[in-house]
């Protein structure tokens, strides 16, 4: 079974993810992990934090000689800004002087919500845990998964589909997808370079108004063979655990599995996806779709055509101009507090969407291949090829 954990506070001193079930043998690029933190870093709209950091994966156990050994990895990635706090949130008892709190919840944040679940006076503690830089040690603990599935010929990567009013219209090329992935100077995380553009004209509104501004981004699973997941029980379906997967990231209030949004309003005769059978096909079988508006899972179970998931990200809620709150201790109504923060993180939201769906796939094709080592789950995978194609 594959399980991961995350833990650290947003100006701690580092995060950590724990990961544990991945096979033995698999061998580990740290410059790839060190890429996809990179990569969750970048994107026009990101405030001032991303010019602190320099997220850099430090692997403490579960790896020797560049391969898993079977054992939990643990990861850390220091926060540089942990200097700037360390007297402001000591692990001792440390001066309470020094201490920063946030006086008025915000708008859209855990602020009250989690003062009023923990018994907090206010929301700094609430803030620090609840902050989407939480999701840097996520990308850690998904690059892994990443190159684990990348054994078995599945990639999975992701675009921005939307930024506030514009939207991309029309269907991306994986070559597209893929290219995107190795830029190294990333504006919106978009295919189509005028409607990227268009998108940032999106952000560069709302940074003059002192706003904020959300969207759509997409993750594409490539090459993941039918069979993952089963409809045989509620929580064991594919679809059940790439939604709560997407879902769990800080900012997400909707997740979309292929054309799911366009189905609900069409008739079933322009929806379903049309099987044809194709003798010597290149894929897994030689049935074929005309279409995948099912995103590549019937069911509950993964069918062979690409998995497409959406995630739809709300408008960061720290805004420069802030909007109406509650003072904490004295009941009375003052604008809502303010900490540093973005104006635009939906190709960054895209990228930790990706870690999720990542941990999510590896997770399924484990359930299903088994393997304490990377030779046996490869043989056990290379069997179940073999049966697909004699079906």
């Amino acid at each position: 079974m594959l399980r991961f954990q995350t833990a650290g506070e947003s100006h701690g001193e580092a995060l950590v993810a724990t990961l544990s079930g991945l096979p033995a043998g698999l061998v580990i690029h740290s410059e790839f992990v060190n890429r996809e933190l990179w990569r969750r870093q970048q994107g026009f709209g990101r405030g001032g934090r991303m010019k602190i950091e320099t997220d850099t994966a430090h692997f403490l156990s579960g790896i020797r000689h560049a391969k898993t050994i079977g054992s939990p990895i643990a990861i850390l990635i220091a926060n540089r800004d942990w200097k700037n706090w360390e007297e402001v949130l000591p692990v001792e008892e440390g001066d309470a002087a020094k201490h920063k709190a946030v006086k008025s919840p915000r708008p859209g944040h855990a602020d009250l919500a989690g003062a009023l679940k923990y018994n907090l006076p206010e929301a700094r503690y609430v803030l620090e845990r609840a902050s989407a830089r939480e999701s840097t040690a996520r990308v850690a603990a998904g690059a892994l998964a990443k190159l684990f599935l990348q054994e078995l010929g599945i990639e999975v990567l992701s675009h921005v589909v939307q930024v506030g009013g514009t939207r991309l219209q029309r269907e991306p090329k994986w070559d597209e997808i893929v290219a995107l992935s190795k830029k190294d100077d990333v504006l919106l995380n978009c295919v189509d370079a005028e409607t990227e553009q268009r998108m940032r004209g999106e952000v560069d509104a709302v940074l003059r108004t002192g706003d904020t501004v959300g969207g759509v981004f997409e993750v594409v699973v490539r090459n993941a063979p039918p069979g993952l997941g089963t409809y045989a029980q509620w929580d064991e379906r594919l679809d059940t655990k790439l939604a709560a997967a997407v879902m769990s990231l800080q900012a997400v209030k909707a997740v979309e599995i292929g054309d799911g949004v366009m189905a609900a309003a069409s008739p079933g005769s322009n929806v379903h996806d049309e099987i044809g059978y194709q003798s010597g096909s290149s894929g897994y079988t030689d049935f074929t779709r005309a279409s995948n508006h099912a995103g590549g899972i019937e069911g509950g179970v993964s069918n062979g055509s690409d998995l497409i998931i959406r995630g739809y990200l709300k408008p960061i809620s720290t805004l420069r101009r802030p909007l109406g709150s509650v003072d904490f201790e004295s009941r009375e109504p003052v604008k809502a507090a303010y900490e540093r923060s973005d104006v635009c993180v939906v190709p960054a939201a895209g990228v930790a969407a990706e870690s999720m769906v990542a941990i999510a796939i590896a997770a399924a094709a484990l359930e299903k291949f088994g393997g304490d080592s990377m030779l046996e789950t490869l043989r056990n995978f290379d069997g179940y090829k073999r049966q697909l194609k004699e079906f």
